[in-house]
């Protein structure tokens, strides 16, 4: 008498029912849509979906960014306000108007070379202590 075995193995055996690997499902694709991003896709996330995840940080909305600038910079800058049209000179003085140029605050890192008039929305004691120093002032708007 001759005893045949069943034939276990069928073709596609590697992906049908799951003998060698997954067989169908998310499960093959490390679970379904989105998931996984911050843990096991993170590379994915990183070479392709870099905003997926948002800005960090909060701001706070109500808060406005001041643009500052000191005195030293205002050294570096005067030929540059003075073409532009932003400084005047007159009198042996110099009018810089820095609400023109953006600025809203006048800080007073470093000194100036010399005698000016300032319009500014804000300035620090220091600065305008320096200013009348040289013999300028600075008027707040």
């Amino acid at each position: 008498m001759v005893v045949r075995f069943k034939k276990k193995r069928r073709r596609g055996e590697r992906t049908y029912h799951g003998r060698h690997g997954y067989p169908r499902g998310a499960g093959s694709r490390g679970g379904r849509g989105n998931a996984g991003l911050h843990k096991h896709k993170w590379l994915y996330t990183l070479k392709y979906a870099r905003d997926h995840f948002g800005k960090e940080g909060f701001r706070y909305p109500l808060r406005k960014e001041k643009k500052i600038i000191n005195l030293i910079d205002i050294n570096e800058k005067i030929e540059e306000f003075l073409n532009l049209q932003i400084a005047k000179k007159e009198n042996g003085k110099i009018i810089i108007d820095l609400t023109k140029a953006g600025y809203d605050k006048l800080l007073a890192k470093g000194n100036l070379n010399f005698q000016a008039e300032i319009i500014v929305k804000e300035a620090s004691k220091k600065a305008i202590e320096k200013v009348e120093k040289l013999g300028g002032k600075v008027i707040l708007k």
